[in-house]
């Protein structure tokens, strides 16, 4: 019987793992799944040795305060792969922690196939070489990463992003517009200042500038917000409260509001990708510490930090960075996208070209097929659904 192990220690791991169990399940009724993950893998079939909420732990001083812990949990893990003897171990993302489990896996004998591998291409590109020598395979979710660990001698695919899967509007454009009360007169416009509190608080503020002086100039334009989890209204507030401008919070179907608004002004991340899935032009805005900016200036070589315009190549989509970050030149950017409608629609063409680079949906039943193959190749006899 097949016997694959996975290990995801954040969130979006969870979602990602939970994805790819019901995939080898649905080709492998028969297969058992184990490993480290939460609450959606546990969902999706995963009997769990442990569950990443315990684990889960945010900046360098949290993390040396549960390093102990942590090894604890490596060690537990290691234990139950001797025990368990899994066809494969399959690593996602959670990098720092994933492959020094991985390395472990590999003294034991048990392939390693890791999912979203570390971004070498950015940064580190010695990590490649490491993880070349330890995983048997990997897979990448964006085109651009390949050539880095191809360099490396690693054996590694690119199978379509999964986010073709999940971004998606869950109702149609009138029902979101009544949803969310917008008025038939109004121009809706969203506002992403990201999901943790020190990013927040360092671009919510130049965001709301923005958006006052564009609703001075567009009286029609209206606001909105969405909360992120572990983020309280209140804290947001205490930003909003006082900029002269109305904000509509707002706590779900963020892809049904992204479907309607004319455009977002976002913190860079994965929101912006998921913004040029949807059709939604942004600008996008980042801002660190002067220091941290010099050392990344030294050790990160990309010509864009956001996702769209690295897949596209150019800049298709305003980026603002640093000391750019300002009111006025939110206002600015932002103003073509209704004062300009020809120049809307070229940043729309050009989301929709970066976008095809993600390959068609279906990522993950591709990427359980090789993980299925993979586990044959280590002998593991398998019933296979066709």
């Amino acid at each position: 019987m097949l016997k694959i192990m996975f290990s995801a220690g954040e969130p979006s791991g969870d979602l990602h793992g939970a994805s790819l169990a019901k995939a080898v399940l649905e080709k492998c009724p028969d297969a058992e799944l184990i490993g480290f993950g939460g609450p959606q893998m546990a969902d999706a079939g995963v009997r769990l040795c442990a569950d990443m909420r315990e684990y889960s732990v945010m900046g360098v001083w949290e993390v040396i305060k549960n390093i102990r812990r942590i090894f604890l949990l490596l060690n537990r893990l290691c234990d139950f792969m001797r025990s368990e003897k899994p066809d494969l171990l399959v690593l996602i993302d959670y990098p720092d922690f994933n492959w020094r489990l991985a390395a472990k896996a590999k003294a034991m004998g048990i392939p390693v196939f890791s999912y979203i591998p570390p971004s070498a291409w950015a940064w580190r590109k010695g990590r490649a070489r490491k993880c070349a020598a330890v995983a048997d395979e990997l897979v990448a979710i964006f085109p651009f990463e390949l050539p880095v660990y191809e360099a490396a001698g690693a054996n590694i695919s690119f199978c379509g992003n999964p986010m073709l899967d999940t971004v998606k509007a869950s109702m149609s454009a009138d029902e979101a517009k009544k949803y969310f009360s917008v008025s038939p007169e109004a121009v809706p416009v969203l506002l992403l200042p990201g999901s943790r509190r020190q990013e927040i608080a360092k671009l919510l503020p130049p965001m709301l500038d923005g958006a006052k002086l564009l609703q001075e100039d567009n009286p029609q334009l209206e606001f909105y917000l969405p909360v992120a989890p572990g983020i309280s209204q209140d804290f947001l507030e205490e930003f909003a409260g006082d900029c002269g401008v109305v904000i509509h919070y707002t706590r779900d179907h963020t892809y049904d509001l992204m479907n309607i608004c004319q455009f977002a002004i976002a913190t860079s991340g994965t929101v912006v990708l998921e913004a040029a899935i949807m059709g939604l032009p942004c600008v996008a805005l980042y801002r660190m510490a002067p220091l941290n900016y010099a050392i990344g200036k030294l050790l990160v070589d990309i010509d864009y930090f956001t996702l769209p315009n690295i897949l596209a190549g150019k800049e298709v989509q305003k980026e603002l960075l640093q000391d750019e970050v300002t009111g006025a030149e939110i206002f600015r950017q932002a103003r073509k996208y209704y004062a300009s409608p020809d120049y809307r629609n070229m940043v729309i063409d050009g989301l929709a070209a970066a976008v095809k680079q993600l390959g068609e949906p279906g990522a993950a039943s591709r990427v359980a097929e090789r993980i299925i193959a993979a586990a044959r190749d280590n002998g593991a006899e398998l019933e296979v659904n066709q």
